[in-house]
């Protein structure tokens, strides 16, 4: 405790935490104070993402990039299924779809991109596993497969009753498979293949494991509360500040959503240790891909209003397959520039101005 309490005493950013509590409060008393709540709940995100990031960057200094990489996107993604699921139980299907289609391409693109980056502007080149990469990379492809066959059936083939709901059970299935023997040929059988690669410059003194640990499940039960509080009130606060729904499903969502990882990705970009935001980026984007999206198809059934599909508009299909082509396209070498990150942010920045100005149709 000590050690975190120095830690807050010395990082500026993790004074916002006193936000946190605000934010609680002012959804207690004035839960109708939509704009204001949105805010808050921007604000207190940021210092608990910074936490994250050291206790996810402590752990990763015992178990290795890959694995605190994993552990990153695991927790980081729970915010995201915890927009999902209160979107789900509200019926609304399409801001559902666009909390999963969003942090897809924010991750292979945003995230990835940025660390590119930054990483580049303080290092020459920089070496990262591309076996890895690739592993992440074609995982992702299959599941833009997977999601874009309901999605091009369900307009050909519109008579068939009921045809839709059993293709998407069918695939959650595989999917859900397809994720867990992934995780088990990079974890078990075949780790010799997704060792990082050697860095030589040295971080900050890491935590104990114990309040790494502590601080990543307490913090994460915190952004998850928070998240939920800023679902509630993004819908009517977009309105004031003039953003398109599909804009806020589809950028803004997944951007908070996904904010707990982008610390601990671009930090370990700019300390050389490419490895650990790569395997945040792909690999968040991958376990979304390949087990949210599948989870919320099956608990669908139990708390959504009428069992969700995975038919997603035309245009989300078409955005995480080009995202996920771009990705697998510029890990080939397992080497990186700063400019290799400006490309994905501008095929990234091409998809929120589309989104802005022409939100795309949404699909049950």
């Amino acid at each position: 405790m000590k050690l975190l309490l120095q830690e807050i005493r010395r990082n500026p950013l993790l004074w916002l935490l006193a936000f946190v509590p605000v934010v609680f409060a002012v959804a207690k008393l004035k839960p109708e104070a939509h704009t204001l709540l949105f805010v808050l709940s921007v604000l207190a995100i940021v210092p608990l993402t910074v936490l994250l990031s050291h206790a996810t960057e402590s752990v990763a200094a015992k178990t290795g990039d890959a694995v605190g990489g994993l552990l990153n996107a695991t927790l980081g993604n729970l915010a995201e299924l915890v927009i999902a699921l209160a979107a789900l139980r509200a019926g609304q299907y399409m801001l559902v779809k666009a909390s999963i289609a969003g942090p897809i391409v924010t991750n292979t693109l945003f995230i990835l991109g940025a660390s590119f980056l930054l990483g580049g502007l303080k290092h020459h080149v920089q070496e990262y596993n591309r076996v890895g990469a690739h592993l992440q990379a074609a995982l992702l492809f299959l599941a833009t497969v997977a999601l874009l066959v309901p999605s091009v059936i369900s307009k050909a083939d519109s008579t068939a009753g009921g045809f839709t709901e059993k293709l998407s059970l069918g695939l959650a299935v595989l999917l859900i498979a397809s994720y867990g023997l992934g995780m088990l040929f990079s974890l078990k059988t075949h780790r010799e293949l997704f060792a990082s690669m050697p860095h030589a410059e040295a971080g900050e003194t890491p935590w104990p494991v114990g309040l790494a640990v502590t601080t990543l499940v307490g913090v994460t039960v915190v952004v998850a509360l928070v998240s939920e509080i800023f679902v509630e009130s993004v819908q009517e606060a977009a309105k004031a500040f003039g953003m398109t729904p599909a804009f806020v499903g589809f950028i803004v969502v997944a951007l908070v959503g996904g904010a707990s990882a982008m610390p601990t990705a671009f930090s370990g970009a700019r300390k050389n240790r490419l490895d650990l935001s790569v395997s945040i980026a792909l690999g968040s984007a991958s376990q979304i891909a390949l087990f949210v999206a599948p989870v919320l198809v099956l608990v669908s059934y139990f708390i959504g209003p009428t069992p969700m599909n995975l038919a997603f508009w035309p245009g989300a299909v078409v955005m995480m397959l080009i995202a996920t082509l771009t990705a697998s396209l510029v890990t080939n070498s397992g080497r990186s520039a700063w400019f290799v990150g400006v490309l994905l942010l501008m095929v990234y920045l091409i998809f929120a101005m589309t989104l802005y100005l022409l939100p795309p149709t949404g699909t049950k």
